[in-house]
């Protein structure tokens, strides 16, 4: 194989990012596009060059042209639509989360390694290259052992409304949408301990805040603002079994200043700044420095780190080597999220 043909299916507003990464690959060809709404579905075909356009994912699984699929529907249809592209001898990149819950997850690892197909779930800030410059550093020793990582994602008006705020669909709020992101990156940069413990709250208070007036925020195509049953915030503490803890707070909306990011990590010979930019600390001859890498972009740049993740999506395929992001990634995550939205319930500390 010397070009991947792929599909993307769900053409929601993350699809764009599949479908111009695809398109600028020069090993990947983009043949076809699925969505229940078939004039996206032409619009998209004809905007981008795919050549088949398709309404029903079962219809595309069964076309033996194509090698490989990018989901980017609602989370609710992720793991039978991962399921059915495995069986159908399809590979699977899968947007984040990898599904809503952590027997979904499961399923899906077991079709994985039932039918020897590759799975790389989206988490798109693992593959941005400040964070592959630091997880090499980390790797290296030079920042000793990391027992402590904090990372805050505030919206204070930013529910997107429509799937993503409808539970049955999205699977929860800003805990499973951004969260999400926050937590993989962290982990990641830790080194993927194992989670032990997770003590999680989440709120509903402020509602959509649909009421105001004078400030834009970005609308799901199908936003309905008297629909709303997921959190407004959440925050939670993970304790991991080689003792070092990781903590999160994140909101769609929130009695906040001002929209914020921030993603740190603290090592016993230095800590990481990621988010607003990098910014490494550390200790030379007794005295502490901030040290700022030369770096094309200080910051996280979504389009390149996208290209990136995409890119290793088609190396992988055509090479054989794992996945960056592999579907047993997918289900760690799963168990932490799905282990703070239980712990919020509870309103206690749960054992994993």
């Amino acid at each position: 194989m010397s070009t991947v043909r792929v599909a993307v299916i769900g053409l929601g507003s993350i699809s764009d990012s599949h479908l111009t990464s695809y398109q600028r690959h020069p090993e990947a060809r983009l043949y076809a596009v699925c969505d229940v709404n078939e004039e996206r579905a032409r619009k998209k075909a004809a905007e981008f060059g795919a050549e088949a356009i398709y309404t029903d994912y079962r219809a595309l699984l069964a076309d033996e042209q194509i090698d490989a699929v990018s989901i980017c529907t609602w989370n609710n249809l992720h793991a039978e639509i991962c399921i059915a592209a495995l069986e159908a001898g399809k590979h699977v990149l899968v947007e984040k989360p990898l599904c809503k819950t952590v027997e979904e997850a499961l399923r899906i690892q077991e079709a994985v390694h039932r039918t020897g197909r590759l799975l790389q779930v989206g988490f798109v800030r693992r593959y941005d290259r400040n964070v592959q410059m630091l997880r090499e550093f980390a790797a290296g020793g030079e920042f000793g052992d990391i027992y402590y990582a904090k990372a805050s994602a505030i919206r204070r008006l930013g529910n997107p409304g429509g799937w993503f705020a409808d539970i049955e669909r999205s699977g929860g709020g800003p805990l499973i949408d951004i969260g999400v992101h926050m937590i993989d990156l962290l982990w990641y940069m830790m080194g993927r301990p194992k989670p032990v413990t997770v003590s999680g709250n989440t709120y509903r208070k402020l509602g959509n805040r649909a009421h105001i007036r004078h400030l834009s925020f970005y609308k799901a195509a199908d936003y309905d603002a008297a629909h709303n049953t997921v959190e407004d915030m959440a925050n939670a503490l993970i304790r991991f079994d080689n003792g070092a803890s990781l903590s999160v707070d994140v909101s769609f909306t929130l009695h906040a200043k001002e929209d914020s990011i921030s993603t740190k990590l603290y090592g016993t010979k230095g800590g990481i700044e990621i988010d607003p930019s990098v910014t490494i600390v550390t200790e030379k001859y007794n005295t502490i420095l901030n040290v700022t890498p030369q770096v094309d972009r200080t910051g996280f740049h979504f389009e390149s780190a996208f290209q990136q993740e995409i890119g290793h999506f088609i190396e992988c395929i055509l090479t054989g080597k794992q996945p960056l992001s592999p579907v047993e990634d997918g289900v760690a995550l799963m168990k932490m999220l799905c282990g703070i939205y239980e712990s919020a319930a509870l309103g206690k500390e749960i054992a994993l």
